[in-house]
């Protein structure tokens, strides 16, 4: 078995996890975060999401989310919660409308059912979307999401194009093949 080249990336550039490789390619590609951005990351842990946006755009303020614990992130407020009581923590609540970014790389624990998992996802994509919504500033604000390529993909799409000005997909090299794991990029609320 080979050593997966993103992982060992990771591990010597002193990132916690591959998933960063993902992220800075769309970031890349969408010159979306910017010097000073407010980010919030949902489904933080491990952090290297966070992690990468301070590098990134050090000035930046970061509030992350997630169920699971995550080690502390200089610079990074994490709240252990999860997303859908984010209105219950004031230190996010009150930012509501001002961030210029939202990511997730949030998905559920897969049961193997293939119309339950799908459904799952499809339900968490729905409420990622809904908080992203609701805390993006209508004028500069961007959204990234991990989903998967199944039968409910167009109609989170459509979802998603209710929402935002612009909608675009993307598959970064640093995704396994064989996984089914895309991003979605959605640009300025409506």
């Amino acid at each position: 078995m080979h050593a997966d080249s993103w992982a060992l990336k990771a591990k010597k550039l002193g990132f916690r996890s591959r998933a960063v490789f993902k992220l800075e390619e769309i970031l890349d590609k969408t010159k979306t975060l910017k010097n000073n951005s407010l980010v919030l990351d949902i489904g933080s842990a491990p952090g290297g999401w966070s992690e990468l946006i301070k590098v990134m755009a050090p000035s930046s303020n970061v509030y992350a989310i997630d169920l699971l614990p995550m080690d502390p992130i200089n610079e990074v407020l994490f709240f252990q919660e999860d997303v859908i009581n984010i209105d219950k923590i004031e230190e996010i609540s009150c930012l509501k409308s001002q961030f210029n970014l939202v990511i997730s790389d949030l998905a559920p624990n897969l049961t193997g059912i293939r119309a339950v998992d799908e459904e799952n996802i499809f339900e968490l994509n729905i409420e990622t979307l809904k908080t992203a919504v609701s805390y993006l500033n209508k004028n500069n604000g961007s959204f990234i999401m991990k989903t998967f390529q199944n039968s409910l993909l167009k109609k989170l799409r459509t979802e998603m194009e209710k929402s935002f000005h612009l909608v675009q997909t993307y598959k970064p090299a640093a995704s396994k093949s064989k996984s089914g794991e895309i991003y979605l990029f959605g640009e300025k609320p409506l």
